[in-house]
This record gives C-alpha cells, sequence and structure tokens, in this order.
C-alpha cells in the first residue's frame, strides 16, 4: 500500500505536495519522495521515514516548479532500503519520473524482458522501477526519438496494458511535457482527479484518495477508470482515454474494510458510509445468530473501527465505550515491518480504561484480524483491565488467503486464519467468543452507496483473485522469497547497504538535467 500524488497547478507545487503527502500518511510510513519539474530539470528529495521527518526547509526551497509528483511508500515488494524510496527517475526518453501504487504480479517476468529484449538496467527489487522501464520502452518505441505528443503517450500505456499484470496506479511526470497518470484495467487501487480553479486558470490533481482533494482545496471530478489514461501537459490543459482493451472495475474491498481514510470517496463510495453499514449487518449477526450472549458494552479497537462499532451499539440498544486510548506517535502497527516489532507496538500504542472494562461483559469490535497480533493483545489487556467477558468481533470476514496486490500479508503461514476453524481462533486469539462478518454482506455494505459497482476483489477473504493469473505455485514463490530475504537481511550499517542508500537517496537534494 502506497498514497501517490500528481499535481500540475499555476503556481509552485512544492507546498501542496508536501501537504498532500501528509494527509496520505496512513497509506505508507516508511519513505516519502517529491519529484518537481521546472522546465526541462527535475528537482527531487526522497529518503527513509515519515512525510515530516523526511522534508526539511532547505528541501522544500529546492523543490521548483508549478509541476509534480509525490509518494508516500511502505514495501510489499522489494526491500525497505532507501534506494527504494519513490518517485524512481529515468533519463531516457526525454526524462520520466514515476511514482506507483499496487503491485506487479509478473515483474520477473517482466526484469528477464527488459534485460534481453528491451537493453534496460533495473537496479533495485522494486517492481515499481520495472513499471518505470516498461512504460519509458514503450514511450522509446512509439516516439522513435520525435517529438513527444499525447497520442503517443496513450499508445504507450495501452502497451503498459498488454504487458504488466497485477495492481497499479501510477503517476508519472514527463520532462517538458506534462503529467502522466493511468489505473490497472481492474482498477484495483484507487485513483481520483480534482481541479481547482483560480484567476490564473485551472489546476488539476490526481491522487490515491478525494481526502487528499479535501484538504488542498481541489474539487473532486471522478474516479480514474480502470485502465483510463489521462493526460495533463504543462499548460493545463487536459486530455484522456481508454487504454485497456477489456478493463472491468474489481476495486480492493480492503480498501473499505481498513486502509482508505474514513473521511475518502473511492469509486463513489463514501468509506465512512461503508464502515458504518458493516456495523449494522455485523449487529444483525448477532442478533440472529448470538443473541445468547449478554452483553454490557461495545468497544472498538481505535481507530478504523470505530464507525462499524458505533453503528453495532446502535442498532443492538447497547452501550457504546471507548475503552482504548491510543498513543497518536506510534505508527499503524498493521504496516509495520517485522512481527517483533508489531508486537512490542501494539503494547505502547493502547492503554486500556479500567473502569469501562472491571466486571462487565464486553464486546470489541476491530475492523479486521489479519495475523491475530494485535488481537491477542487486546484481549489480554481487557482481561488485565478486569473485564468479566471478552467476545470479540471483526468487521471483516476471515482473512485467510495472501494479497498479492500491494497489502502487506502475502505469507499464509502469517495468516491466523489460515488453517484454523473460528473455533481455533478464538482460542488462539483469547477470546470467550469470536463473530466474523459474512463476506456477502460485506460485499453488500460497499454496494449500497454505489449499486453499479459488480465485482470485488476480495481475494484476502476468498482466494480469487481477478487478474487470472495467480497459482499455489505463484503463492509459493513469493513465499519463498519473502522467507529469504527476511534471513539474509543485512544490517543498516552494512557497506552494501550504505551504498545503496548513496545511490538512490542522498540526503542532499538531486536537481536531475533530463
Amino acid at each position: 500500500m502506497c498514497g501517490i500524488i500528481g499535481i500540475v497547478g499555476k503556481n509552485p507545487v512544492n507546498q501542496l505536495l508536501y501537504d498532500g503527502l501528509l494527509v496520505l500518511q496512513h497509506r505508507g510510513q516508511d519513505a516519502a519522495g517529491i519529484v518537481t519539474c521546472d522546465g526541462n530539470t527535475f528537482f527531487m528529495h526522497k529518503n527513509n521515514g515519515l512525510v515530516k521527518d523526511v522534508f526539511h526547509t532547505r528541501h522544500m526551497r529546492s523543490l521548483v516548479g508549478n509541476a509534480g509528483i509525490a509518494h508516500v511508500r511502505y514495501p510489499t515488494a522489494g526491500s525497505s532500503s532507501a534506494a527504494e524510496a519513490q518517485p524512481f527517475y529515468v533519463n531516457s526518453p526525454f526524462g520520466i519520473v514515476l511514482g506507483h501504487n499496487g503491485n506487479l504480479t509478473n515483474s520477473e517476468q517482466l526484469k528477464s524482458e527488459m534485460f534481453r529484449q528491451d537493453l534496460r538496467h533495473i537496479n533495485t527489487s522494486s517492481d515499481s522501477e520495472v513499471l518505470l522501464n516498461v512504460l519509458a520502452h514503450e514511450i522509446e518505441k512509439t516516439s522513435q526519438n520525435a517529438v513527444l505528443n499525447t497520442d503517443m503517450a496513450f499508445h504507450a500505456v495501452s502497451a503498459v496494458h498488454r504487458r504488466c499484470k497485477g495492481a497499479y496506479a501510477v503517476v508519472a511526470m514527463i520532462a517538458n511535457f506534462g503529467l502522466l497518470a493511468f489505473r490497472d484495467p481492474h482498477g484495483i487501487r484507487p485513483l481520483v482527479i480534482g481541479k481547482s480553479e483560480s484567476d490564473k486558470g485551472t489546476e488539476y490533481i490526481v491522487a490515491s484518495e478525494s481526502v487528499a482533494l479535501d484538504v488542498l482545496g481541489f474539487k473532486l471530478v471522478r474516479d480514474v477508470e480502470p485502465g483510463e489514461a489521462i493526460f495533463i501537459d504543462m499548460d493545463g490543459n487536459f486530455y484522456s482515454r481508454q487504454c485497456a482493451e477489456n478493463p472491468k472495475l474489481t476495486p480492493c474491498i480492503f480498501e473499505y474494510v481498513y486502509l482508505a481514510r474514513p473521511d475518502s470517496v473511492i469509486d463513489g463510495v463514501s468509506v465512512y458510509q461503508t464502515r458504518l453499514d458493516m456495523g449494522t449487518s455485523l449487529a444483525k449477526k448477532i442478533k440472529r445468530d448470538w443473541s445468547h450472549l449478554k452483553i454490557d458494552v461495545v468497544i472498538p479497537i481505535p481507530d478504523t473501527s470505530r464507525p462499524s462499532a458505533l453503528q453495532l451499539g446502535i442498532t443492538l440498544g447497547l452501550d457504546y465505550r471507548e475503552g482504548f486510548i491510543k498513543n497518536r506517535y506510534i505508527g499503524r502497527t498493521f504496516i509495520m515491518p517485522g512481527q517483533a516489532l508489531r508486537k512490542k507496538s501494539v503494547r505502547q500504542k493502547l492503554n486500556p480504561i479500567g473502569i469501562e472494562f472491571k466486571g462487565k461483559n464486553v464486546l470489541l469490535v476491530d475492523d479486521s484480524i489479519v495475523r491475530g497480533t494485535t488481537s491477542q493483545q487486546i484481549v489480554q489487556m481487557a482481561r488485565d483491565a478486569g473485564a468479566n467477558k471478552v467476545y470479540f468481533a471483526s468487521a471483516a470476514p476471515p482473512v485467510r488467503f495472501p494479497n498479492v496486490y500491494g497489502i502487506d500479508m502475502p505469507s499464509r503461514d502469517e495468516l491466523l486464519a489460515t488453517g484454523r476453524t473460528d473455533e481455533e481462533i478464538c482460542k488462539e486469539i483469547g477470546a470467550d467468543e469470536l463473530i466474523y462478518q459474512d463476506l456477502d454482506e460485506l460485499v453488500n455494505d460497499v454496494r449500497l452507496s454505489n449499486p453499479s459497482m459488480e465485482v470485488f476483489d476480495c481475494s484476502c477473504f476468498d482466494g480469487k483473485y481477478v487478474t487470472g493469473d495467480i497459482d499455489d505455485a505463484y503463492l509459493a514463490r513469493i513465499e519463498s522469497a519473502r522467507g529469504d530475504l527476511n534471513s539474509k537481511q543485512k544490517p543498516a550499517n552494512s557497506s552494501t547497504q550504505m551504498d545503496l542508500n548513496l545511490v538512490g537517496a542522498n540526503e542532499e537534494d538531486e536537481a536531475v538535467e533530463a
């Protein structure tokens, strides 16, 4: 999961890009980067860390230009090296920078093609660098060193769709030409378009979530359609074209469960309203199948589950209470690298309010259960605080399968629900009862806001991968690669890591003449 932004404005965009990344920080805490474009020159700064720590005043002053792209990252493919912070850059043809949200499922095949056929070198293990080089190669083929135009750019995106498999929402900047953005033919990852009118003309923005538009003062125009490419030239002229042969909207349903901010609207669906509806349907299940439970209070696991827990309590006529206080200075534990760090962070992140638990039968509500690390510790916290009974409800179905489209849950042996019954999961987390949302109800909850949506990528729940290229052999390969990477991880002060940092993400700013 990553967050991307691209802006073509009438004034310097460095502050807009920075503020937009702050709003999208929940989509990636590992690294951040901004590239601006002034004429034929790119100005870049990127590094590991949170947005507020990566960018200082001296960096912002050097990011000049009225157009640019930006990215926040957490790694699902490749490594966490600063060399893999985005955006990525290639100098041929024309000079292109690119930021990518998603995950290519055929990146190894593409790497081989890059080396043998396209004669391009991939310097990192990031699939985003592969995607950039595929795009650059296809632009080079279609332009044949001529003056680039929009038809050529759209033709190149069509070729990217034919070659690349998986999930990708992309913002790219071509030096002295404009902003190119596109979404994979399944629309798995979100991408929205906004605009703002001023006395100097129209400014455009493309971003992962509509909340970035709200905060920056842009009006939401629409979502980028699956397979569609849009192009905005440096004068602010807007062009769009469908570049895929058989596009079909199948967005990742986990965006609505957990990933997106509640104040975002994705593909016409309010994330907040969906989470309220998830609480309503879960309450109906409890009333139907679990009416024997004597529940005194409903308590959410902050923050994502609050709307669902609140609506569940209202529907059942139960008291809703805030039972955990959250330390705002600890990141989202779901996207923290390493199980040991997750375990340590949960107890630092949440602290129970004793009077809300002592002597009560509590129903804890969370958005989902992935690895079970958080759930197990929270149940124990509730017991330690004096709860009589601890029931646990998940607003999402059991996560039993890896997600290969850009969410950090690639190994089946890391998923608590894989190979376990609900009763076994309940015992594992230490709860008295465990209640899961039904998948068909979750789908209906999302569709309530936009009935035209027919199909979703629910692969982490049902094991059905919408791109049609995922089998057990593929899953075994990525799990093996993940295990090898963890076992061979070098310390940050190794000479190899130091060299990569110097090449890929210097502390000093980079200016690149395209």
